[in-house]
């Protein structure tokens, strides 16, 4: 074993005499500055450190500034919308810029939702005002409450004012296909001539069939759409003009070979009178009133035209006539489509200059719910814009809205109206609709309760100011399973104030006088209290 050394013990006289020597050797560290600046008396410590101005250029125009720039993530093609709520980069979007130039997206189609009065219209206005900048003529078919017609206006284009008393729309009328079926026929182009007559008769049968399922709130039966596709072909061959639906009905009345032989009467007129019955109770509430009025069975009072935006104002409907709406609006959808198709199919064959159409369908939930198989119709009208060319949006307040239908079937395929929408932009949105929103586009759990967040109202105490709902103009921009885009939607002069292309609240700015005056309080007198 090795010997153990022990080492004096050191007393706390010797600990102060070696403190005293490393102080004496160490010189003395200087305070610096925080983060903020100089602290203490006289310091000037900033309460706040000014936020550094942003610019933004192209990656040639800032390359020299590395390392002080960052890549945004943000596209910059398409209409501009606004900032990007969490980098401030500028966003910009639109359904055909991302499809035709960015390929971003792969069809030119997009679904808005988002509880009312957070901004889907203006949105929408945005885009189609970008749009129409360069050069696509956009077509809002059906403007339940005129709040697009300023705009269209203001850009040049055709407003076409329909309701009881204000204008009509005759479903029967194959607007300009027939003389472009004529003009396509001289120039030597026979097919598409005959294509273009098929999807006018088809688009017209489709829209009775509508009508007749709206007003009997049930689709009619196989046999009675046979006798309807067969009764149109007739009218065709056999009327010299454009025909309304008061021709249909004497069509069927008049129970011609061709009507009989379908309805497979035998040679027995009782049995072609009982298989057509219901049907011409149904026309004859169509064609005399009912409670969808004369607006489609009169002839068409403003024709639409092809080479400037269009609106379709039908806010002189009231908000009570539900069924009037849902039918007013389809027929503008299967005349707007039918107006696009024939644009189309006359630049294919050279006849005409190619014209790119930007198609908004708005409230959309009003249509579905008019019906059992209303889906089915809507589903046909928009399935044939297959054109190039040709971009189109729709609008709903929430998932719920779509999916509240009776049938399970047409719940799926209403669904499928968002699924199969090149990008889905979400507005504030309840907690409640999140599992139905995700299970049609992939949402991360920070996207959903941001959505969440958006739908809350403004505070209360308000006293008497203009105070916006937290989520009133932001969206989250989605296209398949890529991260949102959050934009907050920023307004030019034009478009915010009472006299913008925004104003949609034009009824509130002159309120009326007050019969009340305000109470005065008790004054005392010398004798006592008044």
């Amino acid at each position: 074993m090795g010997r153990m050394r022990f080492l004096p013990a050191m007393t706390s006289k010797t600990v102060k005499e070696s403190a005293d020597d490393g102080m004496t050797k160490r010189p003395a560290r200087e305070a610096g500055p925080a983060a903020r600046g100089w602290t203490g008396r006289g310091g000037g410590m900033a309460a706040l450190v000014p936020s550094v101005t942003e610019y933004r250029g192209t990656t040639v125009q800032v390359c020299g500034l590395w390392p002080f720039s960052s890549g945004a993530s943000s596209p910059m093609i398409g209409v501009p919308l606004g900032r990007h709520e969490e980098t401030q980069a500028t966003v910009c979007c639109d359904p055909i810029s991302w499809f035709q130039r960015a390929r971003l997206i792969s069809n030119p189609s997009a679904f808005i939702l988002g509880k009312p009065g957070l901004g889907k219209s203006t949105v929408v206005r945005r885009m189609f005002i970008g749009l129409s900048a360069q050069g696509v003529h956009p077509l809002i078919l059906g403007d339940l409450k005129g709040e697009h017609v300023k705009a269209v206006q203001a850009l040049g284009g055709q407003v076409i004012r329909l309701g009881r008393g204000v204008g009509y729309l005759n479903i029967l009328d194959p607007g300009q296909a027939v003389e472009a079926a004529q003009l396509l026929e001289d120039s030597g182009h026979h097919e598409d001539a005959a294509r273009v007559r098929a999807d006018a008769h088809g688009r017209r049968l489709t829209m009775v069939v509508s009508l007749i399922t709206i007003s009997r709130n049930n689709p009619p039966t196989d046999q009675e759409q046979t006798i309807l596709d067969r009764a149109l072909r007739v009218l065709d061959d056999r009327f010299d003009g454009v025909p309304v639906l008061k021709d249909l009905l004497d069509v069927i009345v008049s129970a011609p070979d061709e009507l009989r032989q379908v309805a497979l009467d035998r040679g027995d007129m009782a049995v072609y009178l009982q298989e057509t019955r219901a049907l011409e109770a149904t026309l004859l509430g169509l064609t005399g009133g009912g409670k969808l009025g004369e607006i489609f069975s009169r002839h068409t009072t403003n024709p639409m035209m092809r080479d400037r935006a269009v609106v379709f104002d039908v806010s002189s409907i009231d908000e009570t006539e539900t069924d009037l709406q849902a039918a007013i609006l389809l027929a503008c959808w299967s005349y707007g489509f039918g107006t696009v198709n024939v644009a189309n199919a006359l630049a294919d064959a050279g006849l005409e200059p190619r014209r790119n159409y930007f198609v908004v369908l708005d409230e959309l939930w009003r249509a579905l719910r008019a019906g059992k198989g209303m889906v089915d119709r809507v589903d046909a009208l928009t399935r044939l814009n297959r054109s190039v060319g040709v971009g189109q949006i729709m609008i709903s307040h929430t998932m719920s809205d779509l999916l509240a239908l009776p049938a399970e079937e047409d719940r799926m395929k209403a669904r499928g109206f968002v699924e199969r929408s090149g990008m889905v932009i979400c507005g504030g949105l309840p907690a409640s609709e999140m599992p139905l929103l995700t299970s049609a586009i992939p949402l991360s759990r920070q996207e959903q309760q941001k959505l969440i967040s958006w739908q809350d109202p403004p505070a209360w105490d308000s006293r008497g100011i203009d105070v916006e709902p937290p989520g009133r103009g932001k969206f989250l921009i989605k296209v398949g399973g890529r991260p949102g885009i959050p934009v907050l939607v920023g307004l030019t002069s034009l478009e915010q104030g009472p006299d913008g292309v925004n104003d949609t609240e034009q009824k509130w700015h002159d309120a009326p006088e007050t019969l009340l005056e305000p109470m005065t309080p008790d004054v005392p007198t010398e004798g006592g209290t008044l």
